[in-house]
């Protein structure tokens, strides 16, 4: 199983925005887990994201995707991690 972290902050709207664009992708990509992380909350991910949530992180490989981002873009994302073939977006 894929896990992926959505890092972001409650009350932000483009947070809000990329998780139902990820969510969108998720029925087309079982085996994916996604966990969100609001970053105000932990100061190791505030310090490197503050001014650039939301982000969707994998921390397997440390590769991200940053905003603004598309569901195909995702999909993408996504595909390349299971198949090992990121290199960086």
């Amino acid at each position: 199983m894929t896990q992926l972290l959505l890092l972001g902050t409650s009350g932000c709207h483009l947070c809000e925005q990329a998780e139902e664009i990820i969510n969108a992708c998720l029925p087309d990509n079982l085996g994916v887990r996604i966990e969100i992380i609001d970053i105000a909350e932990q100061d190791q991910w505030q310090e490197k994201y503050a001014i650039r949530i939301p982000v969707l992180y994998h921390p397997e490989t440390q590769k991200e995707l940053g905003w603004p981002f598309e569901k195909t873009q995702v999909i993408q994302f996504i595909n390349a991690l299971s198949h090992g073939e990121v290199t960086s977006y």
